[in-house]
């Protein structure tokens, strides 16, 4: 047995190794076109690690694209929804003020008769011209949309910047008082 284990004995001092495909081969030193071929391989290995990059980087340009078009999708119903919920708001705060100046509006009208007896039927007529008014105002508000009061509201501070600055100012006054107590 000994003189068959020399026959299949290499007699190269260079040790094999094998590669990913399984062939044998030898150090770069030890052969000539080793290090040529070494190089093919870094080159070949180095290719197909770009073609991986390049795969990944259009898979995941793909998935931001179907995420984008996902988002832009939820994002439109639910602006569809809050324009909803907000004109559905809106208008129950339209019936709101329009019911608050009529029921202010009514306790104006019901001091007139005070005012009379205390200080005069002028000044009681002046209520009763003010409790129209304010009856009035909330009968517009009930019969006019959403958008022709904000159309009305930006007509008139066009026509009245001053006006409107100073009612704001008054405005945001009360309400300070109101909230400091």
């Amino acid at each position: 047995m000994a003189a068959n284990d020399k026959t299949n004995e290499t007699t190269s001092a260079v040790p094999l190794t094998t590669d990913a495909a399984g062939a044998a081969t030898g150090s770069a030193a030890a052969a000539g076109g080793g290090a040529q071929e070494a190089k093919s391989r870094f080159n070949s290995a180095l290719d197909e690690a770009k073609a991986g990059a390049q795969a990944l980087r259009g898979e995941a340009s793909q998935r931001a694209q179907a995420y984008k078009e996902q988002a832009a999708t939820k994002g439109s119903a639910y602006a569809e929804q809050a324009k909803a919920k907000g004109g559905e708001l809106a208008v129950e705060g339209k019936h709101r003020a329009s019911e608050a100046l009529t029921s202010l509006s009514r306790v104006v009208a019901e001091n007139a008769a005070k005012v009379d007896d205390n200080l005069g039927p002028k000044y009681g007529d002046h209520v009763r011209n003010a409790a129209r008014g304010l009856q009035d105002a909330a009968t517009h508000i009930d019969t006019k949309s959403y958008d022709e009061l904000g159309d009305e509201a930006r007509e008139f501070v066009r026509k009245n910047p001053g006006l409107s600055v100073g009612i704001a100012a008054f405005t945001g006054y009360v309400l300070a008082r109101m909230f400091r107590r």
